[in-house]
C-alpha cells in the first residue's frame, strides 16, 4: 500500500489497528505518531511497565478493552480536525484507564526546517 495516497485519518486508523494488541495490556501510556509530508512514519507506545503506590509494586490492572480502543481510535481520528497548516511533526495521545473509564488527551507538535540556499 502506498501511504502517500491514503488520507492521514485512515493512516491513523491503521496505526491503532497495528497497536491494539499492545493496548489491551496497558492501562496508561502515550501513543506517538511521527508525520512527514502528511504520511505516518514511525509510531509506537510509551508506557511504564511497572507501577507502584506508596513504594509498593501493584499488580498490573487490565488493559484497554476493545470498546476503549474503538473510542480511543475515534477520538484520535477526530482530533486531526485540529491539525492546521503543517505537514511534519508528531502527535501524542496520552491515555489512562481510571475506574474503567478511558481518559485521553492530545498534543500536537509541528516541525519546520530552515533551508539555506548556497550562494
Amino acid at each position: 500500500m502506498i501511504l502517500e495516497r491514503v488520507p492521514l485519518a485512515k493512516q491513523l486508523d491503521l496505526v491503532f489497528k497495528e497497536i491494539s494488541e499492545e493496548l489491551m495490556h496497558l492501562s496508561s501510556g502515550v501513543v506517538f505518531v511521527q508525520i512527514r509530508q502528511n504520511t505516518v512514519g514511525k509510531f509506537g507506545v510509551r508506557h511504564f511497565p511497572v507501577e507502584s503506590r506508596s513504594g509498593v509494586l501493584e499488580p498490573k490492572q487490565t488493559g484497554l478493552s476493545k470498546e476503549h480502543i474503538r473510542m480511543f481510535t475515534e477520538m484520535a481520528v477526530a482530533s486531526l480536525k485540529r491539525k492546521h497548516h503543517w505537514t511534519h511533526g508528531e502527535i501524542h495521545f496520552e491515555f489512562a484507564l481510571i475506574q474503567n473509564t478511558l481518559r485521553a488527551s492530545v498534543q500536537f507538535e509541528s516541525n519546520y526546517n530552515m533551508i539555506r540556499k548556497a550562494r
